[in-house]
């Protein structure tokens, strides 16, 4: 549960709010948008300057269609906020997440007194640190920070985490809310290196991940790969898929820059490296479970990813 202090101050009526409540029946889009209509300018939320900020949720009115020239990050505090993306009603509920890119087309449902979210707004530049640690495992939230960094629109236009159960995703959430609302020392810094956690952490719940209905081949493709991967296969995945196997790698090709083998690959020696790392499995027992039955090829194909072999990468700090 989110700290009681940052939820106080969370739930206070803002004066915009208040006008709201006094009668005003359409947002003042002269705090929003500038320009381009129907596009949240990110000049007028962030300070010059500033990467990221934050801002609670307008709550008691709905909000319509649009899109940011930013990256939006809505975090569920208490209560339910709806939001309508690409046409999909999503039901954002406590200590979940809400990432949007800036294509998606965006509405908020009108929300109650005690429905409380929080909005990042977050520029994109300010994830370059984040997606440097992610490295070059393919995954939805790796190609969705890609499309965030390059103005690219080749992944999901957002992605909805549920991940209200895990502790740790929570306790970053909550440090992340304390650092931008007490305006901590050195924020900007303490901010991006939680970030980082935060999505080093999302990246194992790709369980509790929706995104866009209209995803692609190449999402679904992913997510096999990090579901199945021990027994994965280019066959199977194809089959799954409704496509013959020469047009999927040809597809994974021209999106991903890699073969399958090499997707595939990256996702069972990360997995094997983890496991090293955090069990006393024996080395021969990590390959298997990771989906190598021949362990001199599993030697061989870590040494060169890691520069040490299995046994050296668990001893070392």
């Amino acid at each position: 549960m989110l700290n009681q202090d940052l939820l106080r101050e969370l739930q206070v009526i803002t004066e915009e709010e208040q006008a709201i409540l006094d009668g005003r029946t359409t947002i003042d889009r002269n705090l929003y948008m500038e320009g381009r209509p129907n596009v949240v300018n990110s000049q007028k939320l962030l300070s010059a300057g500033k990467l990221i900020t934050l801002r609670p949720n307008t709550r008691f009115i709905h909000f319509p269609e649009h899109t940011h020239d930013y990256v939006e990050m809505v975090y569920g505090c208490a209560g339910v906020v709806e939001h309508v993306v690409n046409g999909k009603t999503i039901r954002l509920k406590p200590g979940e997440f809400l990432f949007l890119g800036q294509k998606a087309a965006h509405e908020v449902c009108p929300a109650g007194r005690e429905d409380i979210a929080v909005n990042f707004i977050v520029l994109p530049e300010f994830f370059s640190d984040t997606l440097s640690a992610i490295h070059d495992e393919a995954t939805p939230l790796r190609q969705f920070l890609i499309d965030c960094l390059f103005g690219q629109n080749t992944g999901p236009g957002y992605l909805h985490f549920q991940v209200a159960d895990d502790l740790p995703i929570q306790n970053l959430a909550e440090n992340l809310l304390y650092t931008l609302i007490r305006e901590t020392p050195n924020r900007r810094k303490v901010s991006q290196m939680t970030m980082t956690l935060l999505f080093l952490q999302l990246l194992g719940h790709t369980d509790k991940l929706n995104w866009d209905e209209r995803e692609d081949v190449i999402l679904k493709l992913l997510r096999y790969v990090e579901d199945c991967y021990p027994d994965a296969s280019l066959t199977e995945a194809a089959r799954l898929l409704h496509t013959d196997i020469y047009s999927l790698s040809r597809l994974i090709r021209a999106q991903t820059g890699k073969t399958f083998i090499q997707l595939l690959q990256e996702k069972r020696l990360s997995q094997a490296a983890f496991l090293l790392k955090t069990t006393s499995r024996k080395v021969d027992d990590v390959a298997l479970a990771v989906g190598y039955e021949n362990i001199s090829y599993f030697h061989r194909i870590f040494k060169a990813a890691y520069g040490v072999s299995p046994r050296q990468y668990r001893i070392a700090k």
